[in-house]
């Protein structure tokens, strides 16, 4: 940091003070400055920290990591005074979760499948109890499926990726991640006499299915260098894994290959997935060793999904339709789109996002206006019903459909201010049954308000937000704070979600906003393509116009506005400090992807190739020149930043650590003000932070406290009624 003067600044900001003494009083690590130089078809550039890249899986260099754990020990020297804060919010968070919870059974081919956690447990056992599509059999006993607490007890991290239990419900399958880089192991388990094999396949990735024989597993491999997908293969429960069998190997490897069952179980379905094209090809279940089949054939700019249901091919497509059309094909030629069949035809100002097929009516999840609801169709045709939702800013999905002869639909109803709501309707009558919300111990959702508002984008367009805040604690009256959240990218939309951290926020008297901006598919395909690729500077303008929006519309005191975003995000939230930093009061950057010129440009980085549809091939003059010019990297100077947290993995496996290790950096030289800059490495997750339900709470409080205390809030404030 430039050393400017602390009590100048804390003059202005009193509450800010005691944060800048602490953080100015201890020292920051000063990286040194080795000149490489980057080159390229269309110019050099000179990275004097590229030093910093070490792309061992297993152990980073010793100088690099000297440098990781002086960032460590100063971030956690700067935060220290703000740990009893941080500490009130993980037990507030904490407080507010059911410890003994379960999830909502949801029945497949003879049994009812959930999970329970215990009193304080991190994971959950997964089980199971037979029964039919109606109900469980309280006579059947409960078994144990999966005992994660058991599989996690000897790792730092643990995650499940997938599961898959074989037809005649003798086996289960699963991947696992114990490094939180994305790579699993996948494992198998007798379920009638509770044995493990020894089956053992590391360097997976998440999925897994069972060929209808009961004894072959479909699996997909991971590159070991790109870490992206790799070739589909074939294993036989107790044989070698040395003599597995490839089954498909895509070689463009810009796309990625993925596998799941077909909801007829018929067919495994191989999914080669780009942003611009795909292709389906599938195997028969009952013919394990067969060739794949091509079902849907590739197209440039055509990208289609399929599912198969009683001898019918149902297809979602972008074939003459931006936002996608449902429609029907035949069994034997279902490449054919001549023969296609609407059966949601395309809409301008509506999206189609996911279907799912059930033997009494299909279900479409379709985004009108920046929500997502879900819509019931019977097979014999017609518009069929939405599920109804009564507030203005809210998210459908479908739950676990596992089964297609279930009579009903499992939906997930939330919103900012309501807990998640698991319904299942009932597809001849459309009525709507609860089976649960999730329980939030003393939260009362009529104390807190959500709202949907509209802000004018510099070139015409609406940019939707969304908002919630504690009736008591806050007033739209130009004086109280505001964390916005943005991410526009990919076209994964940004919805209206429940947050148990968010509840901290707002009883402290704090409104949380979701910025809708393009790049996600919030408001349809357009929105998606007018912020990707040539178009991605739209992206951030939108988060900035809906920021000057909340701040002239008294949503948020000028000089308390906070933002925050993660991955994508980040380099949303790079390139908002680096173009208009001076509307920020603090801003959090997660796991950021801020190097993007460099990164794009290396095809030996994870992800890499696969994403160049998404932000242009630097290796075109004018895709280079574009990426250049926006890369929170590349743009930083010597100016006022506000304050910022910073937060990586030290093995993430999708924005390497050296992308913030590296911006820190640079941006910690140049910087002409003395706010407050820290820089928080997890040395033993990845992108996605800690594993198991409660020790991810930290991660929320240290950003939440790093805000209040910013916002000259560190105390609960007391609410009659409340």
């Amino acid at each position: 940091m430039k050393s400017h003067s602390t009590q100048a600044l804390g003059a202005t900001c009193p509450f800010l003070s005691a944060l800048l003494v602490a953080c100015t009083a201890r020292t920051p690590p000063i990286a040194a400055q080795r000149p490489f130089v980057i080159k390229s078809l269309h110019g050099e550039r000179v990275d004097e920290y590229y030093w910093m890249r070490d792309d061992d899986d297993a152990k980073k260099s010793p100088e690099i990591m000297a440098h990781l754990n002086a960032e460590q020990a100063y971030a956690t020297a700067c935060l220290q005074r703000l740990a009893p804060l941080q500490e009130t919010l993980v037990a507030e968070m904490r407080g507010r979760i059911k410890e003994d919870d379960s999830t909502v059974p949801a029945f497949d081919r003879g049994y009812w499948y959930w999970q329970s956690f215990d009193l304080g447990g991190e994971y959950p056992r997964h089980l199971r109890q037979q029964g039919s599509a109606l109900a469980r059999d309280s006579a059947s006993p409960t078994e144990v499926v999966l005992d994660c607490p058991s599989l996690a007890k000897d790792h730092e991290y643990f995650r499940i990726g997938s599961t898959a239990v074989s037809n005649d419900g003798q086996w289960i399958a699963w991947t696992q991640d114990t490094a939180g880089r994305r790579t699993h192991a996948l494992r198998v388990k007798n379920l009638r006499t509770g044995e493990t094999l020894a089956d053992e396949i590391a360097g997976v990735l998440e999925p897994v299915e069972w060929a209808a024989d009961n004894r072959t597993i479909f699996y997909v491999r991971q590159d070991p260098v790109l870490l992206q997908s790799g070739p589909v293969y074939r294993h036989e429960i107790g044989t070698p894994v040395a003599s597995d069998t490839l089954v498909y190997d895509e070689p463009d490897k810009t796309l990625s290959t993925s596998i799941r069952s077909s909801a007829s179980h018929d067919w495994l379905l191989i999914d080669i997935d780009g942003y611009d094209t795909t292709e389906l090809r599938a195997v028969a279940m009952a013919q394990p060793a067969s060739t794949p089949r091509v079902i849907i054939e590739r197209t440039a700019e055509v990208r289609s999904y399929a599912d198969h249901l009683n001898a019918r091919w149902v297809i979602r497509t972008n074939l003459e339709a931006r936002n996608f059309r449902l429609v029907q094909a035949s069994e034997a030629a279902p490449s054919d789109s001549r023969s296609w069949q609407d059966i949601v035809a395309h809409r301008e100002d509506v999206g189609l996002d996911e279907f799912v097929l059930l033997d009494g009516a299909l279900a479409i999840v379709e985004r009108v206006e920046a929500n997502a609801r879900v819509r019931v169709i019977p097979w014999s045709g017609g518009v069929g019903f939405t599920v109804p939702c009564a507030e203005s800013a809210f998210k459908m999905s479908f739950g676990e459909n596992l089964d297609a002869s279930n009579p009903a639909l499992r939906v997930v109803c939330t919103s900012m201010i309501t807990p998640d709501t698991t319904i299942d309707v009932d597809l001849k009558s459309g009525a709507c049954i609860t089976r649960k919300v999730r329980p939030v111990i003393g939260y009362d959702a009529s104390l807190y308000v959500t709202t949907r508002i509209w802000a004018p984008a510099r070139d015409g367009k609406r940019i939707p937000i969304s908002l919630a805040w504690r009736r008591e604690a806050y007033q739209c009256d130009g004086n109280h704070p505001i964390v916005i959240e943005g991410y526009g990218a990919y076209g994964l939309p940004t919805d209206a979600e429940f947050s148990n951290a968010a509840i901290c926020l707002m009883d402290r008297g704090v409104a949380v906003a979701l910025a809708h901006v393009r790049g996600g598919c919030d408001l349809g395909q357009e929105w998606y393509e007018d912020g990707r690729m040539m178009n991605k500077r739209n992206t951030f303008n939108d988060f900035v116009d809906a920021t000057d929006e909340l701040v002239r519309a008294n949503y948020a005191a000028k000089d308390r506005v906070f933002a925050t975003g993660g991955s994508a995000g980040g380099l949303l939230m790079g390139a908002v400090a680096n173009e208009a930093g001076e509307r920020y009061r603090g801003i959090a950057l997660n796991v950021p992807f801020v190097d993007a010129l460099t990164t794009m440009l290396d095809e030996t980085i994870p992800l890499t190739t696969n994403e160049w549809t998404q932000w242009g091939d630097p290796r075109e003059a004018e895709a280079y020149q574009y990426i250049r010019s926006y890369s929170p990297y590349d743009n930083l100077s010597a100016k006022p930043y506000p304050a910022m947290l910073v937060t990586t993995g030290l093995w993430d496996s999708q924005v390497q650590y050296y992308e913030p290790a590296k911006y820190v950096a640079r941006c910690r030289r140049l910087r002409t003000d003395s706010n407050a800059f820290i820089f928080h490495i997890n040395m033993e997750a990845g992108h996605g932070g800690n594993s198991g339900r409660f020790r991810h709470l930290k991660e929320a409080a240290r950003e939440q406290a790093f805000f209040l205390d910013l916002a000259g809030i560190t105390r609960l404030q007391n609410h009659s009624g409340g």
